[in-house]
């Protein structure tokens, strides 16, 4: 009979117990979003991956749009405006054709399938590889969240408004 030493098992069995973990934290992180917990889903995401997220931060030329090209795109109906305020906010004034999409709905509408999203917000659903697609609030925190949740899904080349409604009204005026 061979009798082995308890060490020779200790690291498998650590590797498992690892991966075991590892696959219980991202089965409950699923669960949680499943169930659209968008406070306890966005803290998770914000906190468990390694792509980045913008979370507010997304002030690059290649995830910011100005208001005044913003008004060009206006001009030419050449934009998906998503604004992600609240909708009393939103009531209280917004930027032409802009389209209510609370920031606590964004991912869960993201997902919906396209006939289903232009049901519920009476446009057409944005495509993962559409370059117009334009997230604004009242000051770019909540669109730059937006944003990072709009690049998790597959929205790489969606953008936000620089400085939010208030730059807009600042600039262009209500």
């Amino acid at each position: 009979m061979v009798v082995l030493h308890s060490s020779v098992y200790r690291g498998p069995v650590l590797v498992m117990l690892s991966l075991l973990f590892s696959r219980v934290f991202c089965q409950v992180v699923t669960e949680v979003n499943r169930r659209s917990y968008p406070t306890v889903a966005s803290f998770v995401r914000t906190y468990t991956t390694s792509s980045p997220t913008c979370g507010g931060t997304c002030d690059d030329e290649l995830s910011v749009v100005t208001p005044s090209q913003l008004k060009v795109m206006l001009s030419n109906h050449k934009v998906q405006l998503f604004d992600v305020r609240n909708p009393d906010e939103y009531q209280d004034g917004h930027i032409p054709q802009a389209v209510n999409l609370p920031l606590n709905i964004v991912e869960e509408s993201l997902k919906l399938p396209p006939k289903t999203f232009q049901q519920t917000f009476e446009v057409k659903a944005p495509g993962k590889d559409d370059d117009n697609i334009v997230f604004n609030c009242r000051t770019g925190v909540r669109s730059g969240k937006a944003l990072g949740i709009a690049r998790q899904l597959g929205f790489h080349r969606a953008r936000h408004l620089q400085g939010g409604y208030a730059a807009w009204v600042e600039q262009e005026g209500n």
